[in-house]
């Protein structure tokens, strides 16, 4: 199984974006160090106390200066407040200053009304599906430069590597995204941190809509990946206790308080105690927003979830109020899995 790890670069406590953003360059670091295959950063908007990760175009490129061969990408670009031009040419120039390296992760997401009227996002887009495959599409075939001959943007190119271009992967939480991933045939990577109920359904709906296509760069069979939000400890229980905060910080969500995480202590004393930990076996229709657990008991839970759904690679997002806590999971998740140091 291969892992990998997305990143939203939350605020310490008393901290700044720039502490932030110092100890996402930190965890890409210590990824490629421990093996991952993959490294990927957020975008939220309106949430600046909480999360800093608002524009992975930026951070990314920050990013390949730091670091020497880890792949790296969006988790996601959310492609409903841009341009689709505007997007390749991020990604070509990610590719540019990383050559080889890059996966465009495209998405789609509304934040607050507020956030969406300052990125003047259209909420009332008639057919939202068509409009995203559209944009999907059009972003491919400006990395790629493949509009035909005659096209209005067939002259339009754009400044990259020369060598391999960005990596396209759909990212979403449904089996719509799921649908548009397979038909447009491209990679797909399922979040199951927001709607882990839709899982199973949504990768298969994409294996069966799958058909090989112009977008994708030589991929004849589908290729998906599943997130999830996991943390481990040196102990089931120490783990259940760091995962309290995730817990919480969801529960609060549901409350309409955004913007803020608990400490673990915090967390504990509004879920009236440390959650227990996540069982070493979980049925079909069992799988929680959150799971926790030492190397073995979470590595032998990824195994199920990978086997469940049917893919060869996870992606690890998780909402840890210590950025040592967070570090440490990634080392211990690593040699759990057996991953090769490099």
């Amino acid at each position: 199984m291969e892992l990998s790890a997305v990143d939203l670069s939350p605020v310490p406590d008393d901290g700044t974006a720039t502490d932030a953003y110092a100890n996402t360059v930190e965890a890409a670091q210590q990824a490629e160090r421990l093996g991952y295959s993959r490294f990927w950063v957020a975008e939220h908007h309106g949430m600046a106390n909480r999360i800093a990760g608002t524009t992975p175009e930026v951070l990314l490129g920050h990013l390949a200066a730091e670091t020497d061969s880890i792949r790296l990408g969006s988790g996601a670009v959310l492609l409903n407040h841009y341009s689709p031009f505007k997007v390749a040419e991020q990604f070509g120039a990610l590719d540019a200053l990383a050559p080889g390296r890059i996966d465009a992760g495209l998405g789609r997401a509304n934040g607050s009304p507020a956030a969406d009227r300052a990125l003047e996002t259209d909420r009332r887009v008639q057919n939202p599906d068509d409009d995203h495959a559209e944009k999907i599409e059009a972003v491919i075939d400006h990395l790629y430069d493949d509009y035909p001959e005659g096209h209005a943007y067939s002259d339009l190119e754009l400044p990259r590597s020369g060598e391999a271009e960005p990596v396209p992967w759909v990212l979403g939480s449904s089996p719509s995204s799921a649908a548009i991933a397979g038909e447009l045939g491209l990679r797909y990577c399922f979040a199951a941190f927001i709607r882990p109920q839709f899982a199973a359904r949504s990768l298969e709906e994409y294996r069966e809509q799958f058909q090989p296509s112009r977008l994708a760069d030589g991929i004849d069979e589908p290729q998906g990946m599943i997130a999830v939000n996991a943390v481990c400890a040196e102990t089931d229980e120490e783990a259940a206790r760091i995962r309290a905060v995730a817990e919480a910080s969801f529960k609060r969500m549901q409350r309409g308080e955004v913007g803020t995480t608990p400490s673990i202590e915090e967390a504990i004393d509004e879920l009236g105690g440390v959650p227990e930990p996540t069982p070493a076996t979980l049925g079909p229709d069992e799988w929680p927003r959150a799971i926790s657990g030492d190397p073995d008991t979470l590595a032998g839970l990824l195994e199920q979830l990978a086997d469940r759904v049917g893919v060869d690679e996870v992606m690890i997002q998780h909402v840890v109020a210590d950025h040592d806590d967070a570090l440490r999971s990634h080392e211990l998740l690593a040699d759990g899995v057996g991953l090769t140091s490099r």
